[in-house]
């Protein structure tokens, strides 16, 4: 078996044990199905998931050997990586991102859950990654079932980036069969909530005190303008 998986600039570790593959069903997740998933988090697991829009490569956020690891994965540096957190709702989002206005946070009301990232100036309670302040913060709230009861039951967000294709024309992988075999030596568990959409998400930049679309993904931020 070779000692590490080539991906971006760095050489991952392989795994001599397989991740679990979980089937969760979207709609109506078991507790108990999600509760592995959990435990996993817990522990300092990195873990595949569905969102409203691609899958998820993510981890708990105040653990950072678990989030130094899933940037190996991606082959990202974990100060300069625009890594995005996972919220159940909105009560977390003043925890980790400072100055949010009123008007700007009516029009999250309306838009979450949904396909938007929303990047804002990072609080005091953000945190450090590689040792470094982070400038600004991503905050997701995805339209998913199963995502937004891991972060709950977790009891805080997790850390999350998305998984990206090598091939160029798809750009990010949908089924969930096919992301477990490439990534079931590099991760510890991937959950399968069926086929994930091929667009990411909106992204748009508040720091501002306006709404700057950063990049136009599947969802239409303007209607709540």
């Amino acid at each position: 078996m070779p000692a590490g998986i080539g991906l971006g600039a760095h050489q991952i570790p392989v795994s001599t044990m397989a991740a679990t593959l979980l089937r969760i069903h979207p709609d109506n997740p078991p507790m108990n199905r999600l509760m592995q998933a959990v435990e996993v988090l817990r522990k300092g697991g990195v873990i595949i998931y569905p969102t409203d829009t691609v899958y998820g490569l993510g981890c708990d956020i105040h653990n950072a050997k678990a989030v130094e690891k899933l940037c190996r994965i991606k082959g990202l540096h974990p100060d300069k990586a625009n890594l995005s957190f996972i919220c159940s709702d909105l009560s977390h989002i003043t925890d980790y991102a400072h100055g949010i206005t009123t008007p700007v946070y009516k029009v999250l009301k309306k838009a979450l859950p949904g396909p938007y990232t929303f990047i804002f100036e990072a609080s005091a309670k953000a945190p450090r990654y590689g040792g470094v302040k982070r400038k600004t913060v991503g905050i997701r709230v995805p339209d998913n079932q199963i995502c937004t009861s891991l972060v709950r039951e977790l009891g805080n967000p997790i850390v999350s980036t998305s998984i990206h294709d090598e091939d160029t024309l798809i750009e990010y992988s949908t089924d969930p069969d096919l992301i477990y075999e490439k990534y079931r030596s590099l991760v510890d568990l991937v959950i399968d909530g069926g086929f994930g959409n091929n667009i990411a998400s909106t992204v748009v930049d508040c720091t501002n005190e306006d709404f700057d679309i950063i990049r136009q993904g599947a969802g239409d931020i303007e209607q709540y303008l």
